[in-house]
Order: C-alpha cells, then sequence, then structure tokens
C-alpha cells in the first residue's frame, strides 16, 4: 500500500524530483514529485520561483495543493531564530504557536462560522517521526513553542524580548498554514532549523544574508533529517486531525 506525503519547502532547500504545476481554487503552485520506497513525495515551494515575502505567500494555495495531489500528510520545514538555549543548526519540533501576523488569509471558511479545535495543533504522529529522524542523525530534538510574526523585516530586541514570555523560536512562515491545514483535516507537522540567535541574543548583528549561508550549510543534514522522517511517518493515520471537521461547525 503507498501512501502519500507533502512536503513544504522554504529558504533554499529542494528535494528533488519531476517538476508539476498543480492548479487550485487560490491559484497555481509549482512543485515536483518523486518517490522514497512505498511513498510517495510531492515538495511544495512555499515561497515560489519570485520568492515571495512571508506575508505575500499563497498559504490556502499551498495547502490546497497538498490535498489535491492526495496526500494526507504535510510536513513543513521552517528556518527560524532562537529565543532560547537552542544553538544554531539545532531543531526545534514545534508543539504549540503564538502568531503576531496581520494580513493573512487564515482560514478556508469564509462565509461560515467553523471552530477547528488546536488544543494539540500539530500532528503527534507526524511529530513523533520528526523526533526520530532527527535522532537517527545523531541529534536531539527540541520541543518549543513557535512565535510566528509578520515580517518581512527581522524582529527588534524589544520585540524579541517581549517574544520571549511567549515562546521559543520565531519565524515568519508557520502561521497560517498549521490552521489551514486542519481545516483540510490533514495532519501537519514543523521541522524548524535554527539559523541565528534572534534579535539582541549576542551581541551583534545578524544579517538575512547570513542567515542564508547558515542554511545552506545545514542543508545537506536537513534533508537527511526529513526524508528519515518521512519513512517513520504510520501509514494509517489513528490521530484526530482526520475528524478535525466533526465537531467544528456551527
Amino acid at each position: 500500500m503507498r501512501s502519500k506525503v507533502a512536503v513544504i519547502g522554504g529558504v533554499g532547500i529542494d528535494l528533488g524530483g519531476d517538476p508539476v504545476l498543480l492548479n487550485t481554487p487560490y491559484g497555481k503552485v509549482q512543485a515536483k514529485e518523486s518517490s522514497l520506497g512505498k511513498l510517495d513525495v510531492i515538495f511544495i515551494f512555499r515561497h515560489g520561483e519570485d520568492h515571495l515575502p512571508p506575508h505575500r505567500v499563497n498559504y490556502r494555495a499551498l495547502l490546497s495543493a497538498a490535498q489535491i495531489s492526495g496526500a494526507e500528510r504535510v510536513v513543513s520545514t521552517n528556518t527560524v531564530g532562537s529565543m532560547s538555549h537552542h544553538p544554531v543548526g539545532s531543531f526545534v519540533i514545534p508543539l504549540d504557536f503564538v502568531e503576531f501576523t496581520k494580513s493573512r488569509h487564515s482560514t478556508f471558511f469564509e462565509e461560515r462560522a467553523v471552530h477547528v479545535d488546536l488544543t494539540h495543533p500539530y500532528c503527534p504522529e507526524i511529530r513523533d517521526a520528526l523526533k526520530e529522524g532527527v535522532k537517527a542523525e545523531g541529534l536531539e530534538p527540541y520541543d518549543g513553542v513557535y512565535v510566528c510574526t509578520e515580517g518581512p523585516h527581522l524582529e527588534t530586541p524589544a520585540q524579541i524580548r517581549m517574544m520571549k514570555n511567549f515562546g521559543d523560536v520565531v519565524g515568519m512562515t508557520g502561521y497560517p498554514e498549521v490552521v489551514l491545514a486542519r481545516e483540510l483535516e490533514l495532519c501537519y507537522a514543523a521541522l524548524c532549523i535554527v539559523t541565528n540567535p534572534a534579535a539582541g541574543m549576542r551581541p551583534d548583528s545578524m544579517t538575512a544574508s547570513e542567515i542564508v549561508d547558515q542554511m545552506a550549510n545545514s542543508m545537506g543534514l536537513l534533508k537527511e533529517v526529513v526524508f528519515s522522517a518521512l519513512t517513520k511517518i504510520p501509514v494509517e493515520r489513528h490521530c484526530p486531525c482526520k475528524d478535525a471537521l466533526s465537531q467544528a461547525k456551527l
């Protein structure tokens, strides 16, 4: 029995495969299709060929494309800054999130009130697989709370001092993917790689180009973790994600 997983990739990551263009009600999405043993993989480019800034990414199209492709599970890769003890190059598997975004479409349900439960916003089965994937590479995975900012500018030290009260790592792309996936009853979890200490966490500043350089240095490891984790995701879904809408509609 074959199953299919969608991987949404951020800065610098490309898992390879055959290019495809997916048509969704929200726009076209660039992707690549490949296989990994008995698993089919659809890799979706989050920012597109023009590398759209985080606040302009078409998140509804991304998750709709994952569903249209036949995937029931979604693994997201994200670059983050650490507001805690996580060293550069380490992996954080979010267990919760806080968001400070302003201009993003965060629901598929514009005409009817639908309130999906987010007590456990990330799929526990995928989170376990991601942790095992990190461990397989000889590293220790960290749990953490992901704080999503609007961007596209990096955060200020004052913002980081405030957000440290809410979470452990900060990024710009983890929301609204997580809630849109839940509305489509897709299993979703994120693999975050720490590329830098957040603003004010070290004496000097860190530029966007330095973050990209760090990501490039970690690309091989990130791919290995993703490939390892994908093979550890159960074929059958036994998590509550698949029934998210059963009691969400008023």
